[in-house]
Parts: structure tokens; sequence; C-alpha cells
């Protein structure tokens, strides 16, 4: 999602349908679950039910879809019949998953789609379709935490449709054969939104907000890098960070002891170990890192691997902050990663919130 900053000039943009934004944002509307480009001549939403994007996927893995009116995913002015025909197929049955064999019913050529799609939106048809199918299933599960609370404490043995739904984000369960690693996930509560964990009985491989945008493609490189497949349910690892995390929130846990398997280049491994290193209620900057891992030019590459970093909380990358003392990015929002400097401050420290910083 855009940075708060622009979130008025934004929305001046929108209502005085500014073309000179046309491809800089994308707004969807919370009261309608569309989202359009700022030109659309439909009836303007109040501020408040607006959220900006700046990329249509971004918009879709929110769960909005694409507005008829001002058809965001065409290029304005100008319709596209072949990407208007796969827009409709996609948005008559959003949860299907795509193969060669579907577009030749289609009469049209796979290798034509890819190319138009991956020119107009920075990602194939295939990849527009997932992200479509995340938002809704994504949408289904922040809308029912009392089913989700159910099935956590069931272990998930229900065929409920949160299991589904759950599932179609974490991928397909265990081949048959055994031959294939199971990593499991569960919904985790906590004060500032809804996490999820995902391990073995050894270790756990990630935790995340599930509103993060991105997560999507975050748990598919971990499927892929893991060669695993990820289901509901609980293993040791997850049982112990949901505890963890529960004592961390109440200001009596600063130290998490949970396994954790990181899964990235020698670089980042050794940027996320600095991380761990922080104590709660201090703060670094980029350069502070760099420097660390004795590469003091890095710190654009410091800041990607908070970035890439899997594991939020426990490798605390929002302890992670711009030299001159704003507070810079992070994947799960920045008013997350106020809220949890300042729980730090108030639980666990004595320092200045921006001790430590170059």
């Amino acid at each position: 999602m855009l940075i708060l900053d622009n979130k008025e000039k934004y929305y001046q943009a929108l209502l005085s349908k500014d073309t000179e934004y046309d491809g800089v944002f994308y707004v969807g509307v919370k009261t309608t679950g569309i989202f359009c480009r700022p030109t659309c001549g439909a009836r303007k939403p109040k501020l408040d039910n607006c959220e900006f994007f700046k990329t249509a996927e971004e918009a879709l893995l929110a769960s909005y879809r694409p507005c008829k009116r001002c058809q965001p995913l065409l290029p304005p002015n100008q319709e596209s019949a072949l990407i208007k025909k796969l827009i409709d197929a996609v948005e008559n049955n959003p949860e299907k998953r795509w193969q060669n064999i579907d577009f030749k019913g289609l009469q049209i050529d796979s290798s034509t789609i890819r190319r138009q799609f991956q020119k107009r939106f920075g990602m194939t048809f295939v990849e527009y379709a997932r992200a479509r199918r995340m938002g809704i299933a994504m949408k289904q599960i922040r809308g029912g935490e009392a089913v989700i609370d159910a099935q956590i404490s069931s272990g998930y043995e229900s065929s409920s449709g949160f299991r589904d739904a759950f599932s179609r984000i974490m991928g397909a369960p265990p081949i048959k054969s055994g031959t294939c690693n199971v990593l499991k996930a569960i919904w985790i509560d906590t004060p500032i939104g809804p996490m999820i964990a995902v391990g073995n009985d050894e270790m756990l491989f990630l935790l995340e907000f599930v509103d993060r945008r991105g997560l999507e493609r975050e748990i598919e490189r971990l499927r892929t890098r893991a060669k695993a497949a990820i289901i509901p349910g609980q293993t040791a690892a997850t049982s112990s960070i949901k505890t963890e995390l529960e004592h961390y929130f109440g200001g009596r846990l600063s130290d998490f002891k949970t396994p954790v398997f990181l899964l990235g280049s020698d670089f980042q491994k050794m940027v996320w170990n600095e991380l761990i290193k922080i104590p709660p209620s201090e703060t670094r900057s980029y350069l502070d890192i760099a420097k660390m891992v004795g590469r003091p030019k890095a710190y654009r590459a410091v800041a990607n691997a908070n970035g890439d970093n899997q594991l939020a909380i426990i490798i605390p990358c929002h302890r992670v902050i711009n030299a001159s003392g704003e507070l810079g990015g992070y994947g799960g929002g920045i008013s997350r990663k106020q809220w949890l400097l300042n729980h730090e401050l108030e639980k666990y420290g004595h320092l200045p919130i921006l001790h430590g910083c170059s």
C-alpha cells in the first residue's frame, strides 16, 4: 500500500480525476470491494473508505476486484478485447487454477497471453489470476476469526469453508507417496492484527502478518525453497511461537527461544543475525547494520534483506530505521512498526527510542 504521507494527495487527485496520476496509483473502495484508476467517473467515496495501492496486483491481493467502468487493468482510453475476455473469465470463476489446456478452450495462445499481461501489468496472466484468488481467500480468512479459532483448537479436522480457503492460500496437500516435506500453518491473533506461523516440529519457517502485501509470494518462495507442501495444522514450533508471542505482547518476554530456520543468502543471514542482537527499545540504522556485517557501503542491500525477512518480530527488522531518525519502511506497515517500538520502549526499555542511530 502507498505510504500514509501520500494519502491526502492521492485522494485530491482522485476527486479531480487528475490524468497525470493514471498508472501512479489505484484506489480500492472498501464499501464496494472494487478498485479503480484515479480518473474513474464513478461517484467518489469518502477518504476513510479508500485504500491506495501502487500496483494493480497489490489491489488484487487486498481482495479488490477491477472496476467495470474505468477498467483499471487496461491502458487508459484503450480496450484490448483479449485482455478483457480473460479478465471477465477470471471474474466468472475467480477460484479457477488456469492451465494451458484452458487457453486452448478459449482459442488463445498461452505465449501471447503471457506477453501481453507482462507488458501491461508487470505480471503474467497466471500471476494475475493467482493474486485475485489469493485476495478472495484472504478476505474469507480475515472475516472469519471465530471460525478460525475453532479450527485451530480442533486441529483443523473439520472440512469447513475456512479450511478450504486457508488451503487454497497455502497450496496443495502432501502427495500420497509421502515423498514431499510437510510444513503446517496456524493463525495467531495479536493486538496489532492476525499473523500466520508456518513450521514443523523442529523449526519455525515463517511468521508474518496476514495482510502483508506480497504474502502469497513469500509463501510460494518458502514452498519452493523448502520443497514442501504447507497445510493447516499445529506443530511444536508453531505452538511455541504462539505462546511466546502472547508473552511478548504481554510484556513478559523479550528474547524468543523458538528455533527458526533462516531461508536466505549468506549475506541475508548475516544481516538477520545482527538484527537479533538489537535489544528491545533500541534501534539501529541501515548503515549501522551494514557496518556490523563488514559492508559499510551496502546499506541498501541491508534494507533489501530487511524486506525479505520472513520472521517478523522474532528477527526484529522493525528496530531498523533511517539514519535521519525516520522510521523507514516495514512490511507489516509503518503504523505497526511504530506500535512495536513504542510497546518495547514501554515494556522493556529505559533508553530513548532512537538510541543507536547513525
